[in-house]
């Protein structure tokens, strides 16, 4: 028997046109119990649609590890490393993360106390807010009145050593409900997008590629981006541009030998376009934050060099060139009418193309105001694939 989507709510904001392949709901099933036959339909309608969202469901942690694995059976450890979310202090990924003990690639997120819980018998959780991670902030008066930003624009991974994981699954325990915040761009474009409190914001990696002038598309076709060295670290000390999309560059990245150990051969060199691996469609996918180099290859033999950018090729190392860029390629795909705000409720269970879609935390919770969620996603057992000869003659 088929397994039923229908279409996700989308809100007043989204423009439907740029959502007709975007995001599925899945009803009627269990996704800790899934049949082979049933998650071979799931695999496809995930890299189809990017974002699958199960409601009422009932998931361990340990149900949540194996279904996470089953998209990639080779994969074994956390994302970012088993039972390091603790230990690396620098990071800026330390507060946000706690390792269910019993099921190390499964992570509690969220925020204020939680007690007795899956073996943890004490959390103290932080919501991610772009108050400690932007350089300008929106006022405490804007803030009271339900303005907030985008924190961080990315993809879950590691981007030293790890592959980036297939997939990440999201799955929501304690929801707490408030009113409808405004997520402010603050950029000079007066964009704004009312959103539900606490949501997960997502936007389609192929969108962002499909959108591009001619020209950006030859160049994104052509392009690799050489992320920095223990990048979470390497970041921390520096502040985020208003729109969560990057990092502002002002020189205060740790310097290499700032940052803890690390070997040339473990630095990720990864294509800025991901192929699809159900419909070979390609999507622009970058965590422009931890981006350091762009390595830009030639146009190919009997391209028109007519309006082309960086025609020869070139090894882009100035960062604010590197930051500029990705940026102007980026933006454009996180304007309002084209992201996905999910209005989260308890039991959702949320899967995301992880090689497929860019997203962020979005919004503020007061310290005291109880939220938890596990998160799991895994290293991957490859890396992902760029765009073949065919890709590059075709848009090159």
């Amino acid at each position: 028997m088929a397994i039923e989507f229908a279409a996700l709510p989308l809100p007043p904001s989204a423009d439907p046109s740029k959502f007709n392949d975007f995001g599925r709901e899945v009803k009627g099933l269990q996704p800790g119990a899934l049949t082979d036959e049933q998650f071979k339909e799931i695999e496809q309608a995930l890299y189809k649609h990017g974002v699958l969202l199960f409601r009422n469901a009932d998931v361990t942690p340990e149900q949540q590890y194996l279904l996470t694995k089953k998209f990639d059976p080779q994969s074994e450890s956390y994302g970012h490393g088993n039972n390091k979310t603790g230990s690396t202090k620098k990071s800026i990924l330390h507060p946000d993360l706690k390792t269910i003990p019993s099921v190390p690639q499964v992570q509690l997120i969220g925020n204020g106390t939680v007690y007795n819980h899956w073996g943890l018998e004490e959390a103290k959780l932080k919501h991610p807010s772009h108050v400690t991670f932007h350089k300008t902030v929106v006022s405490p008066e804007e803030e009271a009145q339900g303005a907030t930003r985008f924190y961080r624009w990315h993809i879950d991974a590691a981007l030293y050593d790890l592959n980036p994981p297939r997939v990440t699954s999201l799955y929501g325990i304690t929801v707490p409900q408030g009113p409808e915040q405004v997520c402010k761009y603050d950029d000079g474009t007066g964009d704004e997008l009312p959103v539900p409190l606490g949501t997960t914001a997502f936007v389609s990696g192929k969108t962002m590629f499909d959108i591009l002038p001619k020209e950006y598309k030859s160049l994104a076709v052509r392009t690799k981006v050489v992320y920095a060295p223990h990048p979470y670290v390497w970041m921390a000390p520096a502040r985020a541009m208003s729109t969560g999309l990057g990092i502002e560059t002002e020189g205060l990245e740790l310097s290499l030998d700032e940052l803890p150990p690390w070997e040339k051969e473990k630095i990720k060199t990864l294509p800025v376009l991901w192929k699809n691996p159900a419909t070979g469609g390609l999507h622009f996918q970058v965590h422009p934050c931890g981006a350091r180099k762009l390595v830009i290859d030639a146009l190919p033999d009997g391209a028109s060099k007519e309006g082309a950018l960086y025609p020869e090729g070139a090894h882009i190392t100035d960062l604010g060139e590197v930051r500029g860029i990705l940026y102007k390629m980026q933006r454009p795909a996180i304007a309002p009418p084209l992201v996905y705000p999910h209005n989260w409720s308890e039991k959702d269970l949320v899967l995301f193309h992880n090689r497929g879609v860019l997203h962020t935390v979005v919004g503020a919770f007061k310290q005291e105001t109880v939220r938890a969620f596990h998160q799991c996603n895994l290293a991957a057992s490859d890396e992902p694939a760029g765009p073949s000869s065919e890709d590059v003659k075709a848009f090159a």
